[in-house]
């Protein structure tokens, strides 16, 4: 399972997570919910309490990825194949251009 946060201008909005059956899942940040009712990351994704799934990563996600050229240039750096679109997302999408950022969770070690 991976997962990364979801910020919309640098205010947590939710939480992606990629679960080990390979679906996707959207949660809204509950306080971001009630703080910000109307600031949605995308419009076919409205803010609410509920999560949202999908078999795929969501179109807006993947759209956050980079192409072409500076998608080679990730993919040599990052040893990222080019169909992890998860491991693009968490590697690439922390500083992208608008609103949304997303950055990875890092699992916590028990020692």
């Amino acid at each position: 399972m991976r997962q990364g946060i979801v910020k919309c201008n640098n205010i947590q909005a939710g939480v992606l997570t990629e679960e080990d059956n390979g679906e996707y899942l959207f949660v809204y940040d509950e306080v971001y919910a009630q703080t910000y009712p109307d600031q949605f990351v995308t419009f076919q994704m409205h803010v609410s309490t509920r999560p949202y799934r999908s078999n795929r990563l969501f179109p807006f996600f993947d759209g956050l990825i980079p192409e072409g050229w500076l998608l080679n240039i990730a993919v040599e750096s990052w040893k990222i194949n080019k169909n992890d679109r998860m491991g693009l997302l968490l590697a690439c999408c922390q500083n992208a251009i608008g609103a949304v950022s997303v950055h990875p969770v890092i699992p916590k070690v028990d020692v």
